[in-house]
């Protein structure tokens, strides 16, 4: 079939919306009518080979839609259901099988490979091979396909419009803090970077009941949002010093600490604002490479712990359905973080997105 598609065809380039062909989904996969997707940080660095993904490649990973059709061997879902995409995954490798798929033996082929495990794509253009399964759906297009292992069927009538942004960077926020690190009631938390990330990480913190919630940046208006969603306090980078404010309003340090900027810098004061026992997530995708330097008599001598988390440690069939549930009853409003634009102007989301205009852009399709 035709689709409509914004093609990533070089490093820091326009999206470029083009006709291109989709094939038939097989039988292990499932067709999708994109009704609106978000635009993820991992896009922009994906389309900058910050991670060294083939072009030309339809990037999107946030997608939510109708089925359109369903291969022979699909069971999960029915042409009709309304669904969210999400990450991919093998399915039979040790971390799957112990329910851990964020850990997937194979996640960056997965997600990353611009093509199917056989080595083939979807996609193409007058003979011209485009790649796709982006995070195992390309959802930057009308139509998209995905598998059994990254669908998520939402209730009927569920705001399509809002819930892509779920799928990764919402669901990577909520779940670094409710099913990583665990906060819980009266524990204290600081969150470095108000992005969406971040502010799903300071939403759920207060819906699991933590008393000291911090949100930490240099954006004025996004730490203005963050007290809206529910941070205690906030501490502007760049007029005050954030240790010495982090250690006024704790006494000792916070008993956890969540880094979503993946600046080296920016880590060490993350880890250094722990209190004894503390724990310290990464969320933030770096380039490979990146290092950082912490004191080791600092981590050592008060048992704090510092670990990298990829995608809230969820399982999307599960964790998708309760945060949707959550925003209806009003206590997750992550809706006051997104901007809606046309997909035709995904340029325009992309820069407002990388120049802070916007906190989570999201891509409405038309039929």
């Amino acid at each position: 079939m035709q689709i409509k598609a914004a093609v990533t065809r070089a490093p820091h380039g326009p999206q470029s919306l083009e006709s291109l062909e989709l094939e038939e989904p097989r039988s292990d996969e499932i067709l999708v009518r994109v009704v609106a997707t978000g635009v993820c940080h991992t896009d922009i660095a994906m389309r900058d080979q910050a991670f060294p993904v083939p072009q030309p490649i339809v990037l999107g990973h946030e997608g939510a839609g109708f089925v359109e059709k369903i291969g022979s061997a699909v069971t999960r879902v029915a042409v009709g259901d309304s669904v969210v995409m999400s990450y991919n995954s093998c399915g039979v490798c040790e971390s799957c099988v112990e329910h851990e798929a964020t850990y997937c033996h194979d996640f960056f082929g997965r997600n990353f490979a611009g093509v199917r495990p056989d080595g083939s794509s979807a996609l193409s253009k007058g003979g011209e091979k485009i790649h796709g399964n982006f995070f195992g759906q390309s959802s930057f297009a009308n139509f998209a396909l995905c598998h059994e292992r990254n669908v998520v069927k939402v209730p009927e009538g569920a705001p399509l419009e809002r819930l892509g942004p779920l799928a990764c960077g919402i669901q990577t926020g909520a779940g670094a803090v409710i099913n990583a690190l665990k906060v819980g009631v009266g524990k204290s938390i600081a969150v470095f970077g108000t992005g969406s990330v971040g502010l799903s990480a300071i939403m759920a913190a207060h819906v699991v009941g933590a008393t000291t919630i911090i949100g930490i940046d240099l954006n004025a208006q996004r730490l203005k949002l963050a007290r809206e969603l529910g941070a205690t306090h906030t501490i502007n980078a760049g007029s005050e010093n954030v240790l010495e404010q982090i250690m006024l309003i704790t006494d000792s340090g916070v008993h956890f600490a969540l880094d979503t900027t993946a600046n080296a810098k920016v880590i060490r004061q993350a880890v250094e604002s722990l209190t004894l026992r503390g724990e310290c997530g990464l969320v933030g995708a770096s380039t490979a490479g990146t290092e950082i330097s912490l004191d080791v008599l600092h981590l050592m001598t008060a048992g704090r712990k510092v670990r990298g988390i990829v995608e809230g440690d969820s399982v999307p069939e599960i964790f998708i359905p309760q945060l949707i549930q959550l925003h209806l009853q009003g206590r997750f409003p992550f809706d006051k973080m997104l901007r809606y634009y046309d997909f035709a102007d995904i340029n325009q989301a992309i820069a407002d997105s990388e120049s802070g205009a916007t906190i989570k852009p999201v891509l409405r399709m038309t039929r």
